[in-house]
């Protein structure tokens, strides 16, 4: 545990030091933001609602949703990828901590980082210039809390996962790109789900991506009822296990293949 707090602790204060590539992030959330936010507002049109979503609504979605990009890594991470091609995943798995925790550590201290840089910064700037909308109650912000975490753990092993197929590819960018842009579009982050036909939010559900940024937002904007956020942050455990077992197992047989074809 102590080896775990410190790589963690130390990826946290490397995020802080690049605080000009925080800054333009920020400033480039922000712009998507305001441009995703009109595009929602004008499908509103003269309508009060849709889906359940108003202009109050949707501009606080956006806002949400901008403030999970960098937090979540929604547009990828490649450090396992690259050490796979640079050979230093051989030292990393002599370490004495298994490669999975090695890098949860480092990503868990890295998204801290950017919650605190570019998450609540841009929730504070939305807050500044919109009427926005808030969990209610208690239990609501606790679920809200418990949530993000879960999201978190969600998007680590299934970035993970992707960066595994290094151990079978010369070069896996392309595949990773194809991957976490399709985690973009499933989760919600380009609009809400209840947007989409009813077929598509069905295969939606059948991903992991909703319970990453969906259901946060779902809490965070009081669309769904206490049972409902249960049964969410169940559903997030239950993607969770699911990943990490898949991931065992890709990570066994991709280490049996380094060992056997790398030497």
């Amino acid at each position: 545990m102590r080896l775990f707090v410190e790589l963690a602790t130390r990826a946290f204060k490397r995020a802080l030091r690049y605080r000009a590539a925080a800054l333009a992030g920020l400033a480039t959330n922000f712009f998507f933001g305001l441009l995703n936010a009109s595009i929602l507002v004008a499908l509103l049109g003269e309508r009060s609602n849709v889906a359940g979503f108003d202009a109050q609504g949707v501009i606080t979605y956006t806002g949400v949703s901008q403030a999970l990009i960098a937090y979540l890594s929604m547009f990828g991470s490649y450090e396992l990828m690259t050490s796979v091609y640079t050979g230093e995943v051989a030292s990393d798995l002599l370490k004495p901590m298994h490669l999975l925790r090695y890098y949860l550590a480092q990503d868990f201290g890295h998204a801290c980082a950017q919650f605190l840089l570019r998450g609540i910064t841009i929730m504070a700037i939305y807050e500044l210039m919109f009427d926005m909308v808030y969990p209610q109650g208690v239990f609501a912000w606790l679920a809200l809390l418990v949530a993000l975490l879960f999201a978190w753990g969600i998007s680590f092993v299934w970035r993970f996962l992707v960066n595994l197929s290094s151990f079978w590819s010369p070069n896996a960018k392309g595949f990773g790109r194809l991957a976490f842009l399709s985690a973009t579009f499933f989760s919600g982050m380009l609009m809400p789900l209840d947007f989409f036909p009813d077929w598509v939010q069905r295969i939606c559900y059948f991903t992991p991506f909703p319970s990453m940024l969906y259901t946060v937002s779902s809490i965070y904007l009081n669309r769904i009822t206490p049972e409902q956020m249960l049964q969410a942050l169940v559903m997030q455990v239950v993607w969770i296990f699911v990943l990490v077992g898949v991931c065992q197992w890709v990570l066994t047989r991709g280490v049996r293949r380094l060992v056997i074809v790398g030497g």
